[in-house]
C-alpha cells in the first residue's frame, strides 16, 4: 500500500506508523515532545496521568503518575523513598527488592497502580525508630557492604529469607538470596548475616569456601 492509498488524520500510513513507532520509544516524559517526522515536527503525549495511593512502610503516600510508571519510579521519583535503588532495571540483579505484602518482588518490574492496597516495605521501613533493624545491623558488623548499592535490595531479601527459613542451611541460602547479585563480591559477609542468625545451620567452614 503506498503513501497515497490510505491517510490518518492527514498523515500517510507510512507517517502514522513512524509516530507510533517513536511513541512507544519515548521515555517517560512530563509533557509533550516534538519530533521530527517527514521533515514536519509531531507533538508526542505521554499517557494522562492517575492519582494513585501507595502504602509504604505503614504510610499512605499519594501521587500522580503515569499508567506505565513502576513502582520502583512511582517510590524513587514520586514520593522520594529511594532506598531501593535503580541497577539493572530490568528485573534481574535484586537491587530493587522490597516487600509487598511480605513477598519479595523486584520494584522495576511491577507498575505501581498493581501495588496499591498492599503494603510496601522498602529497606527504610525495616528500621526501628532511629535504630537499625538487626539484619541492617548485622551487614555492618559482617561488612557486608561496599559500594551500596545492592545493599538495601540485599537486606530486604535477607529479611524475608530468615523470615522463612530462620535455621538456614548453606543450600537454602544460595537458593534463597540466588536472585540478588552483589557486583562488589561481598557474599562471604552476606552468608555471614545469615549465619549469625540461622543458629549454625550454614557453619563456619562452609561459609568460607566462597561462590554465591
Amino acid at each position: 500500500m503506498s503513501d497515497s492509498d490510505e491517510k490518518i488524520s492527514g498523515l500517510s500510513r507510512r507517517e502514522f506508523l513512524k509516530i507510533s513507532g517513536i511513541t512507544v520509544s519515548v521515555p517517560i516524559m512530563v509533557g509533550p515532545t516534538l519530533v521530527k517526522v517527514a521533515g514536519e515536527e509531531v507533538a508526542i503525549h505521554p499517557p494522562a496521568a492517575m492519582p494513585i495511593t501507595l502504602l509504604v512502610n505503614g504510610k499512605k503516600l499519594s501521587a500522580s503518575v503515569e499508567p506505565r510508571t513502576t513502582l520502583l519510579d512511582g517510590l524513587r521519583e514520586y514520593l522520594d523513598v529511594t532506598g531501593a535503588k535503580r541497577v539493572c532495571d530490568r528485573g534481574t540483579c535484586g537491587a530493587c527488592t522490597v516487600l509487598l505484602d511480605n513477598k519479595m518482588v523486584y520494584a522495576c518490574s511491577l507498575l505501581a497502580i498493581e501495588a496499591q492496597g498492599k503494603a510496601i516495605t522498602t529497606a527504610e521501613g525495616l528500621m526501628q525508630g532511629d535504630k537499625l533493624h538487626p539484619v541492617q545491623q548485622a551487614f555492618v558488623d559482617n561488612d557486608a557492604q561496599q559500594c551500596g548499592f545492592c545493599t538495601p535490595g540485599f537486606v530486604v531479601a535477607t529479611k524475608a529469607f530468615l523470615d522463612k527459613h530462620p535455621h538456614a542451611t548453606l543450600a537454602q541460602m544460595k537458593h534463597g538470596l540466588g536472585g540478588n547479585f552483589c557486583r562488589c563480591g561481598t557474599y562471604a559477609g552476606i552468608r555471614k548475616v545469615v549465619e549469625h542468625f540461622a543458629g549454625g545451620g550454614a557453619s563456619e567452614a562452609a561459609v568460607r569456601k566462597g561462590g554465591a
